[in-house]
């Protein structure tokens, strides 16, 4: 196990390299001087001496690899350097939001568990029944519903008509059940639908019968054995989508004036924070192939067929 995590943590290091370089490329691309957008947020007059003199300043009149590599061995040290909004650490202002959005996210991972997996599994034990009718109904409707209408529909009816809930800011825990459950309804419905389809593919299968030969009870058979199989694709999907939940919680986090790492970045995209967007892309990418490599690993607990540290599959 230990050689295997290891293995797979170093093929993913030049995928965290690779997003940071086409990230600084990209920011850099931008017709807006980081110098002038610094000097803008500082309320600083941009006059040509004064402009001169933060380019010096911040290394920005270097060539664009050695302003790279400069930013890198610093990001290498934990140093993502200064935000032009607030003049604090990018780390101590990531640090602060993150914890806000890995609540919400966990709390929208609560509502997968609690819809997709029970409605993707009684419909597909109860194929084409009432149950099954209204699982595709739900399925059908939270994945066409886009996050940003879904979420002012749910203020109209559970904060504005019902008052029932709380519509913004973060306080007690009913301050995060609108915002999670905006968050959660489209990955609830895709997974409700790939575990459905994964049950039925293995319902098929030959191990399937061999274990009804057997005479064991039905609720064993889907259970232990067809379940267990779905769950291989389901786990596996997650470990992206728990890195897009985060990273697309930013018009949750609009929507519903939740103190993030959403507003945060967009207030930093409208500010020109460069410092603060070339930090937030970095940490979305190691957080990005953790939870991958956090899936990866449950799938081999989930499955002994896979062998860890081997790439043979056996049986």
């Amino acid at each position: 196990m230990r050689a295997y995590i290891i293995k797979r943590l170093i093929s993913l290091v030049p995928v965290v390299f690779g997003i940071t370089i086409l990230t600084f490329i990209l920011i850099h691309m931008v017709p807006v001087d980081p110098a002038h957008a610094y000097m803008t947020a500082t309320n600083t007059p941009p006059t040509e001496r004064a402009v001169a003199a933060v380019r010096a300043e911040f290394g920005l009149d270097r060539p664009l690899p050695e302003q790279y590599f400069t930013w890198l061995g610093k990001a290498l040290r934990l140093d993502l350097g200064k935000s032009y909004v607030s003049q604090e650490p990018v780390l101590e202002e990531l640090k602060h939001s993150f914890p806000s959005t890995l609540l919400l996210t966990l709390a929208a991972v609560g509502w997968l568990i609690l819809l997709a997996l029970p409605l993707g599994f009684l419909s597909a034990v109860f194929k084409d029944s009432i149950v099954d009718h209204l699982s595709r109904a739900f399925t059908f409707v939270a994945a066409s519903a886009p996050p940003f209408w879904l979420g002012f529909l749910l203020i109209e009816l559970f904060a504005l008509k019902l008052g029932l809930l709380p519509v913004m800011g973060k306080g007690s825990w009913q301050h995060l059940i609108l915002p999670s459950l905006t968050l959660a309804l489209n990955y609830a419905a895709s997974y409700t639908r790939l575990l459905r389809s994964g049950i039925l593919e293995n319902l098929k299968q030959p191990f399937i019968l061999y274990a009804r030969a057997r005479g064991l009870k039905q609720k064993l058979v889907i259970g232990k054995h067809a379940l267990k199989n779905a769950l291989l694709p389901v786990v596996n999907a997650f470990g992206m989508s728990f890195g897009y939940m985060l990273a697309g919680s930013v018009i949750v986090e609009n929507i519903f004036a939740w103190p993030g790492l959403g507003r945060l970045i967009t207030e930093s995209i409208f500010n020109r924070d460069y410092p603060m967007i070339q930090g937030y892309v970095a940490l979305m990418a190691v957080v990005f192939v953790l939870s991958n490599l956090l899936a990866d690993i449950a799938s081999a607990i989930i499955d002994p067929r896979i062998r860890i540290g081997d790439d043979r599959v056996g049986v």
